[in-house]
């Protein structure tokens, strides 16, 4: 599928059961039924792993393609951007914990940056979503504020760069942006 006109980039960002995926997944599809979706989730662990299987029985094959990037995303979008519409990117938090842990606290990673770039002139539709976790209490230690930090800064720029945001509250959508 070639793309051709302007295309967009919409964050839905929100607290954690807050309805970010099913909200992000219903615009993804509407902006194209050649719709890929990106998972950045890595099954660490049993619950980790049911996570997974519940994000996959949701969205029960609406999606053209599911690509399992949990480190390069603009590698990933790249490669996959002349087949498709629209891709989800569930979610860059998780994304963002996988960096620190393969990679341990830096002041920045490469991946970030690159990604940053490409969502600065896309090939296809990009609907990002990522958790607002800096609304609670500070953490006690280092690498969680670290982190807790870094997805804030993370926000910011992806806001910046977004053509609309959506903040989710108990499943509620309330349009932060519209370019």
């Amino acid at each position: 599928m070639e793309n051709v006109g302007i295309k967009s980039v919409s964050l839905v960002i929100g607290g954690a059961r807050s309805g970010k995926s099913s909200f992000a997944e219903q615009l993804t599809l509407t902006k194209s039924p050649d719709s890929f979706y990106l998972a950045t989730a890595v099954a660490f662990d049993e619950e980790m792993s049911k996570r997974i299987a519940l994000h996959q029985q949701q969205r029960k094959n609406r999606f053209k393609k599911t690509i399992e990037e949990p480190i390069n995303l603009a590698v990933a979008l790249r490669e996959n951007e002349q087949k498709c519409g629209a891709v989800l990117i569930d979610c860059t938090t998780v994304w963002l914990g996988n960096l620190l842990y393969n990679y341990g606290v830096k002041e920045s990673y490469s991946e970030v940056e690159e990604f940053l770039q490409y969502l600065e002139n896309p090939r296809c539709h990009i609907v990002i979503v990522s958790n607002e976790v800096g609304q609670g209490i500070v953490p006690s230690d280092y690498e969680s504020r670290f982190f807790r930090d870094q997805n804030g800064f993370l926000n910011q720029k992806l806001a910046k760069l977004a053509d609309s945001v959506t903040y989710m509250v108990g499943g509620i959508p309330i349009e932060i942006k519209r370019s």
